[in-house]
């Protein structure tokens, strides 16, 4: 899930290492995302200094610790002297008897009014068509289906007084509301349905749309699918600096990386061309695994005739119709974010890579990098792998993702391969889920781990400031098992 650009001036983990030259990612640099192995296994305190007149940082913050909450209850692990609040959580009561809704997901944070920031969060319910049960109640009037229980909320924040201001329900109607991304000019948030189920499924309409939700709206909107942008199974959506909206797809080995070329970018409903990334010379290349971290790759598009495929009457998927043209293929696209030129794209590869799960052909997760042509020094668009896991240790199923402010990387771990990964802080808790760092120089740490449950974290996203991170923990469906957190402390002791 990416989340929009915050306003503040944010220096890529490439830039600060000189990464970007007219656009171009170069080789030294990515070399140094491939020093993640060796920083990962041997133990040593890698530090950069940052001037003389200032304290060098650290390569990480240090040990992480039992942390509670404002209420006394221990849900996250965190470095010294970062504190947290939670709210919204799964099953509490708001507004006219509505109950906040489960399974808490993807997520952006824009700016509000003064210390008051605004969020917009996805709710990935996958119940049977029609069951409400701790579901998304939009107006009937506003949804698309009458039987879809996903959506969206709202949630206004005071950053200064680390509380809740209000919450309401901005979306519904919609299925399996997974991850997003900001729209043109970060006007509002992609919404997208990661599902292809319709109405042999029970439901009114067909599913696997996205969705906008406007950043200023103060009350639900009504949910019109965008089907221009394609039908399938969506995980993230995000908009660049032209309105080019890039597009990730969760389906397993059958998974593409589409951009959308809207008529008009300012009114996505007027529809638009839909594309899937191929690899240039290498007709239906397969990304999952044997890349080499930094080599760059000239890319390509191919359209897809058919954007809004009557699956269930047979037509060809968006998928299949870009592998015939010679698109390429991902294991499980997930996060994707938008690069601080505006341009660029970083997506995640959740199941790609060469090092396997033990007992299965899914790599620990992989971080591509798209770079657009700029028409100066680079003449073609690129492909860079630029970062892989070699091990669960390192990194595992990374899922959502986002840039930080000083530059770093931010993985959202959703563990859910059940080889009974466990930490030392997370009593009782097997499968355990993380937020993963990777810093400008290739470092690798642990930020945060979920101490309540084994459910995923997701959503990452931080102020327009940089001085507060908010993440959801996805929960199990149980009532507080789901909720938002809101994180702070000295960021500037480290590279997040």
């Amino acid at each position: 899930m990416e989340n929009p650009e915050q306003g503040i001036a944010r220096r890529s983990f490439f830039k600060r290492s000189a990464a970007l030259a007219g656009g171009v990612v170069t080789g030294t640099t990515l070399s140094t995302l491939g020093a993640h192995m060796a920083l990962a296994h041997d133990g040593r305190d890698h530090r950069r200094g940052r001037g003389a007149e200032e304290e060098p940082r650290r390569s990480d913050y240090g040990d992480l610790h039992r942390r509670p909450d404002q209420n006394g209850d221990v849900i996250l692990a965190l470095p010294k002297d970062f504190e947290y609040v939670t709210f919204s959580k799964t099953g509490e009561a708001f507004g006219n008897g509505l109950m906040v809704a489960r399974d808490h997901d993807g997520m952006a944070c824009f700016a509000g009014r003064g210390d008051v920031v605004r969020l917009i969060r996805n709710h990935e319910l996958r119940n049977a068509a029609g069951d409400f049960t701790l579901g998304v109640n939009a107006p009937a009037y506003l949804r698309y289906d009458a039987k879809g229980m996903g959506g969206c909320m709202t949630l206004d924040f005071d950053t200064r007084r680390k509380r809740l201001v209000r919450q309401f329900v901005s979306i519904g109607g919609t299925f399996v509301n997974c991850s997003g991304g900001g729209s043109l000019n970060n006007s509002g948030w992609l919404t997208c349905e990661e599902t292809l189920a319709g109405v042999n499924n029970g439901f009114e309409k067909p599913h696997g749309y996205n969705f906008l939700v406007p950043a200023g709206a103060d009350a639900a909107v009504a949910a019109v699918a965008l089907k221009a942008m394609g039908r399938f199974a969506h995980e993230a959506s995000v908009a660049d600096e032209r309105g080019i909206i890039y597009q990730t797809e969760d389906a397993g080995n059958n998974s593409g990386f589409y951009r959308f070329i809207p008529n008009d970018p300012q009114n996505l409903i007027t529809g638009g061309t839909l594309q899937m990334l191929a690899v240039t010379g290498n007709p239906t290349a397969a990304m999952f695994s044997g890349h080499t971290v930094g080599r760059r790759l000239p890319v390509s598009w191919v359209n897809i005739p058919v954007a809004d495929p009557n699956l269930e009457g047979g037509q060809p998927s968006c998928f299949a119709q870009g592998r015939a043209a010679g698109g390429a293929a991902f294991n499980r696209l997930e996060g994707l974010f938008r690069g601080e030129d505006r341009r660029s794209m970083y997506f995640i590869s959740t199941s790609g890579g060469t090092s396997k799960v033990p007992g299965t052909s899914n790599g620990y997760g992989q971080l591509w990098h798209y770079v657009p042509a700029d028409g100066r020094l680079q003449a073609q668009d690129q492909l860079v792998l630029a970062f892989e896991s070699p091990s669960g240790s390192v990194l595992e199923a990374p899922d959502n993702l986002c840039l930080t402010p000083n530059g770093g990387v931010l993985f959202c771990e959703d563990d859910a391969i059940n080889d009974g990964d466990t930490h030392a802080l997370a009593t009782g808790v097997t499968d355990v889920n993380r937020l993963v760092a990777l810093g400008a120089k290739g470092e690798v740490f642990t930020f945060a781990v979920n101490l309540l449950n084994e459910s995923e974290f997701a959503g990452a996203c931080f102020s327009p400031d940089g001085q507060v991170l908010f993440v959801n923990l996805f929960g199990d469906g149980a009532p507080g098992s789901g909720m938002t957190c809101a994180i702070w402390g000295p960021w500037k002791r480290g590279p997040l």
